[in-house]
């Protein structure tokens, strides 16, 4: 199973991402191809996503993430946490 995010992964778009949640974390992939932009909200949400699935014995892989989202995590210390996939 896999779901896609696109646009912004920003603090303004995270509330509309939270509400599908469940369903996101449930995706065994998340194609972040399309995303434009994230922030640090972007950043916590798929921490949230990656933490649901674990939750169930499930791996969350993101495909595609942008480059700014790798630096981000990086920066953070949470590249080792998030299961990127290119």
């Amino acid at each position: 199973m896999s779901a896609a995010l696109e646009g912004e992964l920003s603090f303004a778009r995270v509330p509309h991402w939270l509400a599908q949640a469940d369903a996101l974390a449930a995706a065994t992939v998340l194609d972040l191809s399309r995303i434009t932009r994230t922030d640090s909200a972007g950043l916590a949400l798929l921490l949230e996503l990656t933490r649901r699935a674990r939750q169930k014995g499930q791996t969350l892989s993101l495909k595609a993430p942008p480059a700014q989202l790798r630096q981000l995590a990086g920066f953070f210390g949470l590249d080792g946490v998030l299961q990127f996939a290119d």
